[in-house]
Formats: structure tokens, C-alpha cells, sequence
């Protein structure tokens, strides 16, 4: 019994992984796994609709909706205004209704499987996926039959597959896992914090282990993970009220596994080091700063002097109030396009504030960030025990956008598909539970 329990938790997890980290199969060009599974949620949808007369539209998307319809009118019109053809914001509202309906499927597969499903249950799930990513990234690294397999069915390239001389995940890779795993350091430190004071501490080694997997592989793939990981320590500082040097046992306990497991994992760390050179490569890369300031008594990496020439502000006032209506890089993609040659995004910048102030200006900008900040307030207003959680992970997306125009939606319409009262009911059956036992 407890096999097929086991198998149906992997099935899950997979499926989890399909929504948080999309690729596109060898087999299926053109259609990612997200894509996929919004068409399977909007199948559900409508059979759902149509035997309960109950469906996951309501108040709260619909206002949403209407919000992402105005960042896409304004994209529509610095399309049309600047005569460029980058449709990749004029159509938002389309991919924020993609989005949810692949969420829904994840979160009704959950249910459907548990008999229940609450918010750290969903956020256990995103945990597991992501520590299976990059143990599967480190894996491949070490054999190339596991990577070659892996090739054989990932069919995309890019931020969403197969790359040369980075490491990566299936569909995880870039500054779009960074950001992704940004968010999950998050959710690790809060369950820590939430978790301590009840019989669930039981589980903070777990919580450690898969926080220094995800920051330390996480960051060899992609370095915008190292921004999740102070963040997400600055956190914990905060919460246990570390500076202050008084705090109770049970964040004593928490630091107490935190030291036991870096001092394992640095000790691991450091004979890995030397002994396996592609290892060797690639902990240098994620971590070049902390290299340079050893070796040389300076903090100095690479990828930090890029982005502080990618800081280039618009010269002329109709870019900065409704932009150029490029996002991505016209070369060889806009048709029309006679402008300088850029080798990287448009005007050579991966700041998301610029981007987005380039592609549909600070009015679009504006309403984008009125977008989430309203996405995150919904899910603070529904889950009033998790309202620190959400706000911080709305507070990680503006500061990563100092870095890459990440969109972390994803997570928020995962939470947008599940309802207070399944949290609710879930929290109870555990409750329950325990009393038995």
C-alpha cells in the first residue's frame, strides 16, 4: 500500500514539475508542458461548470483578469504606437489564464490524491520538485548517459531546456529557475520558522537539507539564487530575532541543525571540490564572489560588471512613458527592424525594470506592478496565517527585477486555485490527527 502511495506522491511531484518547470518534449515542438496541462485544466474547468455550476472563476480572478487585461491593452498600444511586432506582454492576460488553468490541474491532481490540500502541503510539493531539479542538474553534470537521456526528450532550449556549459534542469535553468528557486529559499525559511513551535520540528532537518541543496546547486545553475538565499536568511534573522540575541528554544533548535548541516555540507563541499574538477567549475562559477574575495580580497564577479553597464536609461520622454514596444531582441526577428544590432535583449539590457520600461513604458511598468502586488494581496487576504509568506515573495519579485524581468505569477496562481476552506479543512483533519495519535 505504501508503494503505490510512494509511486502516486513521484506521479504528483512530476506533475508539479511539468506546471513549475515547462518544457517542451522532442515529440510535442511547439507545445510545452504548461500548455499542455491548461488544456487538460480547461477541460476540468468546464466539466466541473457544468455538473456543479462551480468553477475557479470568481471575484477575485475576475479583478484580476481585468487587470492583466489593461497591462495588455497598454502593450497592445505601444505595439501598435512604435509599429513593432513583440506581442510578448499584449497578450498577458492570455498566458495569466494559462497559467491558472495548468495551476488548477496541479491543485485538483493534489486533492484529488490526499483527500485534502493546504497551503503547506502545496508548498512541500514545490519544495520536493526543486530539490529534485537540482540533484538531477548535479547528476548529469557527473554522467553523461543521464544527460544524453535527458536530451533525447528535451526538446527546447533556452531558459526552458538543454544548454552548453551551464548546468541545467529539465526545464530548469537560467535566471528563470533562479528566480523560481528565489521564491522556494522563501517558503523553506517561513515553514521553518511556522513549524518550530509544533510537533512538525521534527521535519527541520529535512527543511535544512533541501535549503542548502537548493541554494548551493541552485546557484551553479543560476547565481539569481543567491539573491533568494540572503533574502531568505535576512528573513529568518528577522523572524527569530537573531540580532537582537535572544530567542527562544525552538529557534534555538532550528540554528542548532542549521550549524550541524553546514558544517556536514561544507566538509562535503570541500572534498567534492577537490577531487571532481566539472564540480569544481561549476561551484566557482555560482559562488565566483565569494572566490574572488578569498583569493584576491575583493568582491568581484563577472556577471555583476555585465549588469552594471545593462543599467541604460531611456534618452527620450515617449520611451519612458509608453516605451519602444520591444521586449526581446528584434534582430532577426522583427522584420522591419533597421536599429543598432544587439547581442543580448533589447538595448543590451536584462534589468526587468528597464525591460519593461522599454516595452511598454513606466505606464506599463506601473500596471504590471499593480498586477501583483493585487495577486499577492489576494492571497494574503485569503490565507491570513501565510500573509508574511506572500508578502515576502512579492517583496522578492521587485527586488529580482533590479536583476531579470522575472514573472513569479506562477506561484500566486497555484495559491489563487485553492481555497480558503480546503486550507481550512485540511489544517483541521491535521489537527485531528493528532489528537488520535
Amino acid at each position: 500500500m505504501w508503494i503505490l502511495r510512494l509511486v502516486g506522491m513521484v506521479v504528483l511531484t512530476i506533475l508539479t514539475s511539468f506546471y513549475f518547470f515547462p518544457f517542451e518534449f522532442t515529440f510535442l515542438p511547439g507545445a510545452n508542458t504548461k500548455m499542455v496541462m491548461a488544456g487538460i485544466g480547461l477541460i476540468i474547468l468546464i466539466v466541473q461548470l457544468a455538473r456543479q455550476g462551480q468553477s475557479l472563476i470568481n471575484k477575485d480572478i475576475f479583478n484580476l483578469a481585468i487587470m492583466a487585461g489593461i497591462v495588455s491593452l497598454i502593450g497592445f498600444f505601444a505595439v501598435i504606437w512604435n509599429d513593432t511586432h513583440d506581442y510578448t506582454y499584449a497578450t498577458y492576460i492570455v498566458s495569466m489564464l494559462v497559467w491558472l488553468s495548468g495551476a488548477y490541474v496541479v491543485i485538483q491532481a493534489i486533492k484529488k490524491f490526499h483527500g485534502h490540500i493546504s497551503v503547506e502541503l502545496l508548498c512541500n510539493y514545490l519544495i520536493v520538485v526543486c530539490v529534485a531539479q537540482c540533484l538531477i542538474a548535479f547528476a548529469m553534470t557527473q554522467s553523461p548517459s543521464l544527460k544524453a537521456f535527458v536530451d533525447s526528450f528535451l526538446g527546447s532550449t533556452g531558459f526552458m531546456g538543454k544548454l552548453k556549459d551551464r548546468m541545467y534542469g529539465i526545464g530548469a535553468s537560467l535566471d528563470v529557475a533562479g528566480s523560481r528557486f528565489s521564491v522556494i529559499l522563501m517558503m523553506i525559511v517561513f515553514l521553518l520558522t511556522k513549524n518550530a513551535k509544533t510537533e512538525k520540528k521534527k521535519y527541520i532537518g529535512l527543511y535544512m537539507i533541501a535549503f542548502v541543496l537548493i541554494a548551493v546547486i541552485g546557484s551553479m545553475m543560476s547565481r539569481t539564487t543567491s539573491i533568494g538565499a540572503i533574502c531568505a536568511l535576512a528573513y529568518l534573522i528577522y523572524v527569530s530575532r537573531l540580532y537582537t540575541l535572544k530567542f527562544d528554544s525552538n529557534m534555538a533548535h532550528v540554528y542548532g541543525w542549521f550549524i550541524g548541516i553546514m558544517f556536514v555540507m561544507i566538509l562535503l563541499i570541500t572534498y567534492v571540490y577537490n577531487t571532481n574538477q566539472t564540480f569544481r567549475y561549476n561551484l566557482r562559477f555560482g559562488f565566483e564572489g565569494f572566490f574572488s574575495l578569498v583569493e584576491k580580497g575583493k568582491w568581484e564577479v563577472h556577471s555583476n560588471e555585465i549588469l552594471k553597464n545593462m543599467y541604460v536609461f531611456p534618452d527620450n520622454l515617449k520611451t519612458w512613458i509608453i516605451g519602444d514596444g520591444y521586449f526581446d531582441n528584434p534582430n532577426g526577428s522583427e522584420p522591419y527592424y533597421t536599429g543598432p544590432i544587439w547581442h543580448g535583449f533589447y538595448q543590451n539590457t536584462d534589468v526587468g525594470y528597464l525591460r519593461f520600461i522599454y516595452y511598454f513604458g513606466v505606464a506599463g511598468l506601473i500596471a504590471f506592478s499593480l498586477f501583483m502586488i493585487k495577486t499577492g494581496k489576494v492571497c494574503m487576504d485569503r490565507f491570513a496565517s501565510y500573509r508574511s509568506l506572500f508578502f515576502v515573495i512579492l517583496l522578492l519579485n521587485f527586488v529580482v527585477w533590479f536583476k531579470v524581468s522575472s514573472d513569479i505569477f506562477l506561484v500566486f496562481a497555484l495559491f489563487l486555485c485553492l481555497d480558503k476552506d480546503d486550507d481550512q479543512m485540511a489544517v483541521q483533519k491535521s489537527l485531528e490527527n493528532n489528537v488520535i495519535s
